[in-house]
């Protein structure tokens, strides 16, 4: 009786070393509260489709999350970009903020000049959005730092 106890024991233990372990992983695609994602197709993945849907087609229920497909304020890049940056409503801010200013949910995750970039023009030129003038990291550097 006592080994079974033992081995019932062991293998508790291990299921929970497994779970630590895993846990530690989800988190690998953060560096320093950013994201390691070069594309705007893998930015959007790792941190945008959790809300907006991978389809873009966005979602109703506990919160609202705007669609990206036919969305009339993807014209400006800026906007968006700026959107990112900044938050808007309970969307999180992606930009470096003090500690205090963190969000639950997403905790610290930044974003670089050149991902958000990428992901703005990803949003822009995908979900059947055709909008071809694309958005620098020039620019985005110039929205972060409050430049007109």
């Amino acid at each position: 009786m006592t080994r079974r106890i033992a081995c019932g024991l062991l293998a508790l233990a291990l299921l929970g070393a497994a779970g630590a372990a895993r846990a530690d992983h989800a988190g690998a695609h953060r560096r320093r509260g950013g994201v390691q994602a070069a594309t705007g197709e893998a930015v959007y993945r790792q941190i945008c489709q959790g809300c907006h849907m991978p389809d873009g087609r966005g979602a109703v229920g506990a919160g609202r999350y705007p669609a990206f497909a036919g969305d009339p304020t993807l014209v400006s890049a800026s906007y968006v970009a700026a959107t990112v940056l900044l938050g808007r409503r309970d969307m999180p801010s992606f930009a470096e903020r003090a500690e205090a200013d963190g969000e639950a949910f997403f905790g610290r995750t930044t974003l670089t000049d050149a991902q958000v970039a990428a992901v703005v023009n990803y949003v822009r030129t995908h979900f059947g959005n055709h909008y071809p003038d694309a958005i620098g990291e020039a620019e985005v550097r110039a929205l972060r730092q409050g430049s007109p």
